[in-house]
């Protein structure tokens, strides 16, 4: 049974910086997509950043532009988002995902099969 719980969002005034955290549980596979999603209301869901935990290769979504960065803390066993120069555009609910078959576009939703419930993130101007 995987499990993702999210954790690490709030609010934070345009510039700022977050650092999320995706914990997961209930999985075997020691090669899977590790990926953060994010929606705004009214919005499709948009793929944020990606760690691929067989070879720490990641992916970011055109509009994160170096500010975001997603990294594996092995310690914990959580991949975390780190978010710095943070907009109003930003504002959305993030979540975590997991993808075991290492299929498909690493930032489409339609290729990850397991999902947290999401963390919300305001930022304002």
């Amino acid at each position: 049974h995987v499990q993702l719980v999210e954790s690490g969002g709030g609010s934070v005034q345009a510039g700022g910086s977050l650092r999320l955290f995706c914990a997961s549980s209930g999985i075997t596979s020691s090669r899977r997509r590790m990926a953060w999603f994010r929606q705004a209301p009214g919005k499709e869901r948009e793929g944020v950043a990606m760690f691929y935990t067989g070879n720490t290769q990641t992916a970011y979504g055109d509009f994160v532009k170096g500010r975001f960065t997603i990294s594996r803390d092995s310690a914990k066993d959580t991949i975390d988002l780190q978010m710095n120069s943070l907009n109003p555009e930003d504002t959305a609910m993030y979540y975590c995902a997991a993808d075991l078959r290492v299929r498909g576009p690493p930032l489409a939703p339609t290729s990850y099969g397991y999902w947290g419930q999401g963390t919300q993130v305001t930022v304002s101007s």
